[in-house]
């Protein structure tokens, strides 16, 4: 299978582009904790497992595919998709130097992506990439997923802030020395970026929102899916979201 061409990755979308997507549009890197390969290899291991197997996967929000690439022996076949030109340009290079030739690449959002399928699959994933979607946006990225997800499937949101542990990770509080003026010292640094970012009109906080799961579980349901959630291995103020067909 051949990566996505060029010409369909420079697609212009027909909305205008949101905030997020003008935040991302030439960013080359996910948010990883570290960029080790070691590290990334261990992370792709810890999503695996709740993946929990499959034939076919989507990755929604792949980025420049640093975990999707690990995800590829797994799979028969595999589809890519992003809305940032430059992560995806990025996600192209790294598949061929890993020569994965069961992923392809597609540019799309949250919106766009359901016009670019053309068939459906036993995981639709995505990692690091709900926090950048509200909650009916969710609600309709989950409506829309259930239409192209086989039987058996499951949708997997994997590293998603937490609204009850985010807070404190903001202030330190997981660190190793953590205390009373490391956490003041952050809540200046937090609020003058917050005034800067206002100011040149960019998103005041790059993490994107928290999602409280009890809140994300009656979406999932709504739309016949229970979901459990559980805390991310390398992430302690992150939770992913497992959801399985009722």
């Amino acid at each position: 299978m051949e990566v996505e061409s060029r010409e369909r990755m420079k697609k212009i979308h027909a909305k205008p582009i949101n905030i997020w997507e003008d935040f991302f549009k030439d960013k080359t890197h996910g948010g990883h904790r570290y960029s080790t390969e070691e590290f990334l290899a261990m992370e792709a291991r810890e999503k695996l497992f709740h993946l929990d197997g499959g034939k076919t996967l989507l990755d929604f929000g792949c980025g420049s595919a640093e975990l999707l690439t690990y995800y590829a022996p797994e799979y028969e076949k595999l589809v890519g998709v992003d809305f940032s030109p430059s992560m995806l340009r990025e996600a192209d290079k790294r598949i061929k130097e890993k020569q994965c030739n069961n992923i392809d690449l597609i540019l799309a959002n949250h919106e766009t992506i359901w016009d670019n399928l053309q068939f459906t699959f036993d995981r639709i994933t995505a990692a690091g990439v709900i926090q950048y979607l509200t909650f009916q946006e969710i609600d309709a990225f989950i409506a829309n997923a259930s239409k192209y997800l086989n039987t058996d499937g499951k949708i997997v949101f994997f590293d998603i802030l937490d609204p009850r542990l985010y807070p404190l990770w903001k202030l330190g509080l997981f660190a190793p020395k953590a205390g009373v003026l490391k956490a003041l010292y952050r809540i200046w640094c937090d609020f003058r970026y917050s005034v800067s970012a206002t100011l040149k009109n960019r998103p005041r906080n790059i993490y994107g929102f928290s999602h409280n799961p009890y809140k994300l579980q009656r979406i999932a349901n709504k739309h016949g899916f229970e979901m459990r959630y559980v805390q991310s291995m390398y992430y302690e103020y992150k939770y992913h979201a497992i959801m399985s067909r009722i």
